[in-house]
């Protein structure tokens, strides 16, 4: 991971609006939820960094609890698990995951081209029910990008040397280095 620059909520929110339109029809849009999470972790932590991720950052984001939206049984239990382990969740279940969970395949299959887009993270779990048994209660916790993030290894996007743009709730522990400073407008002095 590494520390681009500190970043205001609104400029997080800007992000967020400009990918996750709140009228996108989809009778499984859950933009208002996630939105949902970014204020709840804005309002537990009060301080956002833009981060730069590479795959290894990424497949370990602990991801909460998800139903499948409507499919049969949780892709991520209660307790949580890192996103290298939901990936091999997906494969290991194969055809019989896209026949079970049809939203959840169609969102992963979409992401399979989709252009990059940020995600959305915090350094502790957040208020909400996804949260409430969530084994890790502090590292990269997701927010935002559940299906991004399982889609992109699971498709074979993300190669060692790949940056995911990603904004982080609260100060991680040990920080790299900040790079070169982002557009002032985005940043915090």
């Amino acid at each position: 991971m590494k520390l681009d620059a500190k970043v205001t909520f609104d400029t997080v929110l800007r992000h967020f609006h400009e990918a996750h339109p709140r009228d996108r029809e989809h009778e499984f849009n859950t933009n208002d939820d996630a939105e949902g999470h970014l204020k709840n972790a804005d309002r537990l932590l009060g301080t956002w960094n833009r981060v730069l991720f590479n795959r290894h950052d990424v497949l370990s984001v602990i991801l909460p609890w998800h139903e499948s939206e409507g499919g049969e049984g949780p892709l991520i239990p209660k307790p949580g698990m890192p996103v290298a382990e939901a990936v091999a969740r997906v494969r290991a279940q194969g055809e019989e995951y896209a026949t079970l969970n049809p939203v959840c395949w169609a969102k992963l299959q979409w992401q399979a081209t989709a252009p990059f887009s940020p995600l959305y993270l915090s350094v502790e779990p957040v208020e909400g029910v996804d949260y409430e048994e969530l084994a890790v209660r502090r590292g990269l916790i997701h927010l935002d990008g559940l299906h991004r993030m399982i889609a992109w290894e699971l498709w074979g996007r993300l190669s060692d040397d790949h940056t995911v743009e990603a904004y982080l709730a609260g100060a991680p522990e040990n920080p790299p280095p900040a790079g070169p400073a982002s557009p002032a407008s985005d940043t915090v002095t």
